[in-house]
């Protein structure tokens, strides 16, 4: 899978655009706040119809535009699609699939496969738990239209029982509760078993990778958090009965505190070099090499699950690198996968990958091509 072509027209500080893409790696190259990370959200956005930087889609759009496109030409192994994001300032939001409009995102989502890997992505092993599972959803979404139905329905439900257990006093009403209660086990536990199979996937490609960039001296393991008694072997129905176990124990606590105390929406998963847990006693270099080792598992794991590579977007992550992860990283996707990479300058790293690239320069919002 690759970028063929980009045209943006209204987005962010960005002059209207249009670029064309061979299925290699592409460098953007310039000072700060010239537009860099822009042209890398807007790869982002064409995959997720969102950005990674904002949840405010208004904040994509150019200071005295009303509306802001993204149009992609993709090629697949298969198949070639068209995709279409447009924001209004009013705040709508229409996502097109060859020219169809999908009525829900999730329809959307998974068309562009896309792994991001930027330095804020090193708070997905010293960060908190919600930097994790949204890393887990978006992952699984891109590769499920099932899953991101499934939690969509379990988030739908929490917000009923939250509203139910904050008016509780003032509205007993024990029977609805029940009934939520048991809508939300259900969802959960689809939504944690296929969280499971995927954890269990991903560290299959993770762990490898980590032992290699350590030189054979540690080993990566992931394990799943969970609000119940739930592990990897657990079935479906298994899991249900967990949850409903643990639900009863919080029950009047939750009623007390008028908030959902068990579920997905606060579970976690921890990483493991070692056996230790690398969020609280890893070292940096411990804790980047599992961050890069995580995200180059995604290309593997994403490959794997629908025949196709996703693009990789490098935003301002090789500064943030020694160089050996360096290499190792530019190792990894050479010639495997389309590979976009901001930075300000490519001195000091010598590399094949580097040196073979085609370069775009971004200065004001113009983009011009390596003349």
């Amino acid at each position: 899978m690759h970028v063929q072509k980009l045209s943006l027209n209204g987005y962010r500080n960005l002059e209207p655009l249009t670029l064309t893409f061979d299925n290699s790696v592409i460098l953007f190259l310039g000072e700060n706040a010239q537009g860099k990370t822009n042209l890398i959200e807007s790869l982002y956005v064409l995959g997720f119809a969102k950005s990674h930087r904002t949840s405010k889609d208004r904040e994509l759009i150019a200071w005295g535009e009303e509306h802001a496109r993204i149009h992609g030409e993709i090629e697949k192994r298969t198949s070639s699609l068209t995709l279409d994001v447009q924001f209004a300032k009013q705040g709508s939001k229409r996502a097109k699939l060859n020219g169809l409009e999908q009525e829900r995102i999730s329809q959307y989502i998974g068309a562009l496969n896309v792994v991001l890997f930027a330095p804020e992505d090193l708070n997905l092993v010293k960060g908190g738990p919600k930097e994790r599972r949204r890393f887990i959803d978006m992952e699984i979404g891109q590769i499920s239209n099932v899953y991101l139905h499934d939690l969509s329905q379990y988030y739908k439900t929490l917000k009923q029982r939250n509203q139910l257990l904050k008016d509780y006093w003032s509205k007993k009403d024990p029977i609805m509760l029940e009934v939520l209660t048991e809508q939300l086990i259900v969802a959960a536990a689809k939504v944690v078993s296929r969280r499971f199979v995927f954890l269990d996937k991903l560290q299959s490609w993770a762990a490898p990778i980590h032992e290699q960039i350590s030189r054979g001296l540690e080993d990566l393991r992931l394990d799943y958090v969970s609000t119940a008694e739930v592990s990897q072997t657990s079935d479906l129905s298994t899991i249900e009965e967990r949850y409903r176990e643990a639900f009863h124990k919080k029950e009047e606590q939750e009623i007390r505190r008028g908030l959902s105390l068990v579920g997905p929406h606060r579970e976690d998963f921890a990483i493991f070099v070692n056996e230790r847990e690398i969020q609280v006693y890893g070292s940096q270099g411990q804790q980047r090499t599992a961050a890069l080792s995580l995200k180059l598992a995604e290309i593997d794991l994403i490959t794997e699950a629908t025949a196709d590579p996703p693009i990789l977007l490098l935003d301002d992550v090789l500064s943030e690198l020694d160089d050996f992860r360096q290499s190792h990283l530019l190792n990894a996707i050479q010639g495997k996968v389309q590979t976009f990479v901001t930075t300000t300058n490519v001195s000091g790293i010598e590399h094949e990958t580097l040196n073979q690239a085609k370069r775009f320069y971004v200065n004001s919002g113009k983009v011009r091509m390596d003349p």
